[in-house]
Formats: C-alpha cells, structure tokens, sequence
C-alpha cells in the first residue's frame, strides 16, 4: 500500500468528534492516521486506534498521552477538545513547525491571542464550524445583513446537545460576526440574556438566543424580523461527518501554506468568490 500524501495526528481520539475523525482520515483517499492522543489517564491510552474507534481491524497506531510525540509524527495535527487542551497542541505544534486545525470552540481573549501569536509561526486553521454548508451561510448571512439594512431585526437562535459545555455556540458567535460585518457594527453590543423588564428593543442590535438538550448535533438560525415579513437562514447538521470531511479538506489545503491565521472560508475562497 503507498504511503499517504498526509499524515494526520488526531488528538482526543476517544472522544465523538475524536472517532468520526478518524473514519473520515481512514476514508479520505491520500490521507493517513499517523498518531493519536487522549489525555494522562484516560482508558483507551496504549489501545490501538482501531479499537478504541470501533475498526474491523487494528490500525497500527496506539493511543498516547505525549502530545509532543503525537505532533512529531504528523504532518498536521486536528485538535477538537477543550480550550487548555488545545493550547498544549498548539505549544507543541509551534516547536515542531506543526500546521495545526482547531475545532475547539469556547476560549477567552487571552486564549484567542496565544493562538494568533502561534499562527505566526506556524499555519493554523481556526474556525467556528469546519462544515462546508455553515462556511456557505456565513457569507450568505453578510450578504443578507448588508442587503436588508437595519429596518430588520436580527435574531440568532443555536440548539445542542446537552454536553455542549460553552453558549452561545462558537458557531452561533461566528454567525453574529458575520451579520455584524453585514451590518458594518461591531459585536459587541449584542444581546445574549433578556430576562424581566428589558425595554423595548434597540434599533440595529443582534440578539443571541441558545437552547441545549438531548443529542441535538447543531442547529443555526439567522431570523431577520422586518415590519410584515421574515427571512430566516439556516442550517441544520445530522451527523458530525460534515464538520470531520470540512477539517480534513482544511488539513489537506493547510499542508502547502505559509504560516498565517486561516479559517473555512480561505479554503473555499475561491467557491464563493470573496
């Protein structure tokens, strides 16, 4: 059997995303699984990949806990636990010359800043959703903000399962900031809370509205409310595969650029003519 073309480390293996990740390297033509990371503890360490993953057979990799031996046998790394978890990936990735996916979703400015200092270094591929549908709604969403004008209302409305532990949803916020630049405002005076005597509502402010329960995959809605009509853009996923084939077509197109700060819609830049 030829040798891939990439060879991709996956850390949190065991995870959901962490699996389907996995399948979708093992189906992905020209790409390999060449190592794999869980956290110190955790049960599937030394188990081989295949079977932590539910594979018809062993895949010759086993599950470490050295992140830095993980980023040294692979040509780009797909990290999509938690925010720390992420950072010491990133750290690791940034000694070895690494390119880097993040999927990880929920950090703080300060985290957000480490991982633009990295991207100076290296390339990282950093974005709120790696679904090829929610890169598409984005720019539809600029598109609509800037056409409807702010004679319409805006309303973003996510729904997730009950273990999704940051709200709103990283893609939720990713959606706010395209309406905004739709808009030509910023962020921040958005609305993610009303409870009690709020007032009426404010001309020109998005509002955030966040559901979580059962095994909800993610589900998006832009509402534009306008005096006599509605427009409503959304997107709905039913398995986590959309996100896994979007981060491996990034880590596929990461391999070749220079070191930058990139995210879904430079891989389908030229798609949607932006």
């Amino acid at each position: 059997m030829a040798s891939p073309s990439l060879r991709v480390g996956i850390v949190g293996v065991a995870g959901k995303m962490g699996q389907t990740l996995v399948q979708t390297v093992l189906e992905t033509p020209g790409v390999g699984l060449s190592a794999a990371s869980e956290m110190a503890g955790h049960p599937a360490l030394g188990q081989d990949v295949g079977g932590v993953c539910g594979a018809s057979e062993p895949l010759g990799v086993s599950v470490s806990p050295d992140i830095n031996a993980v980023v040294g046998d692979a040509d780009v790394v797909i990290d999509f636990t938690r925010p720390l978890g992420t950072l010491a990936t990133l750290e690791a990735a940034t000694a070895q010359s690494v390119p880097v996916v993040i999927g990880t979703t929920g950090f703080t400015p300060s985290q957000t800043q480490r991982i633009q200092q990295a991207a100076q270094q290296i390339p990282v591929m950093f974005a709120a959703n790696y679904s090829v549908g929610v890169t598409v709604l984005l720019n539809l969403l600029e598109r609509a903000a800037r056409a409807l004008g702010d004679d319409f209302d805006i309303e973003v409305v996510e729904a997730h399962h009950r273990h999704k532990v940051d709200a709103p949803s990283g893609t939720a916020l990713a959606m706010g900031q395209a309406l905004a630049r739709g808009r030509g405002i910023d962020l921040d005076n958005a609305v993610f809370t009303r409870h009690g005597d709020t007032g009426a509502r404010k001309r020109g402010v998005i509002g955030f509205q966040t559901l979580r329960g059962g095994d909800v995959v993610g589900e998006h809605n832009a509402l534009f409310l306008g005096d006599g009509e509605r427009l409503e853009i959304g997107h709905r996923a039913s398995s986590r595969f959309n996100f896994s084939k979007g981060a491996v077509r990034a880590a596929q197109w990461l391999q070749a650029q220079p070191p930058g700060l990139y995210d879904m819609r430079d891989v389908l830049r030229e798609a949607l003519d932006v």
